[in-house]
């Protein structure tokens, strides 16, 4: 016996099982779901304040600021 491990997505694997399915060779799916890498509470916080810019709620970069901010 060998195994084909094939990755693609579910509209081409539909395709490929009923192939496999029309010449008799079994087999079998797994779905593999990704997790990001990403803390899920950072990536929430993230979200809300693009929305947050989105509505105005923004503080414009000038001159006068970063003086203020780095003194130079």
């Amino acid at each position: 016996m060998e195994t084909i491990v094939i990755q693609t997505d579910a509209k081409k694997a539909k395709a490929i099982k009923q192939f496999l399915k029309a010449f008799g060779i079994s087999f079998k799916t797994e779905a593999k779901t990704e997790e990001s890498p990403y803390n899920p509470e950072f990536v929430k916080k993230i979200l809300e304040r693009a929305e947050s810019a989105k509505q105005g709620n923004v503080v414009e970069y000038t001159d006068e600021l970063r003086k203020e901010l780095f003194g130079k």
